[in-house]
């Protein structure tokens, strides 16, 4: 993407819309490998509570479709040309691909924590960023971060024990996660 497009909104030079549309760029490719990613949790999820978990996947499937498609959109408005292409999100994503096939609900949903908190934590580096270039753009992704946080509760209430600890511990890898809420 060309980060000085030749036009943007009013109010905002070419460069700075350049600057928060290559911002956008990256949570394109994170919503876009988000959406795909629980797809394929809802596909592969097995065990007991499966239809709850499976059903409850498919609702955050949509929404997150809807950011990746509100953002697309932004870029374009800033003056960008956003890239939603498969190839273009392996090759500027810089997170590894979702690792856990077909397992428990407890081990996608430790799996889904992980990825849940690297997004949440990425699109709140964006707000920050943003925030003074372009308060539409830091408003639109306030918006998605509450819809985002909401999601990673609804997955973190089935890791909770009674004493509000999570069975994940401290896990930083979907794998490690997924091991220590399973055992």
């Amino acid at each position: 993407m060309a980060t000085n497009p030749k036009y943007t909104v009013p109010g905002m030079t070419p460069e700075q819309g350049g600057e928060v549309a290559a911002l956008l760029q990256d949570r394109l490719h994170a919503y876009n490998d988000l959406h795909l990613t629980l797809k394929h949790a809802h596909w592969n999820v097995v065990g007991p509570n499966f239809i709850s978990v499976h059903e409850m996947i498919d609702p955050q499937v949509e929404a997150v479709r809807g950011f990746a498609d509100a953002v697309a959109e932004r870029i374009a408005t800033l003056g960008g040309s956003p890239k939603g292409t498969p190839g273009s999100i392996v090759a500027e994503r810089q997170w590894e691909d979702y690792s856990i096939g077909r397992d428990t609900v407890i081990a996608h949903l430790a799996a889904l924590d992980v990825v849940y908190q690297g997004v949440i934590s990425s699109v709140r580096d964006v707000i920050a960023k943003t925030g003074e270039l372009d308060p539409i753009t830091e408003d639109m992704l306030i918006g998605q971060s509450a819809e985002l946080e909401l999601f990673h509760w609804f997955v973190r209430a089935h890791l909770e024990n009674s004493g509000g600890a999570l069975s994940t511990g401290d896990a930083k890898s979907e794998k490690k996660a997924a091991a220590r809420a399973t055992s």
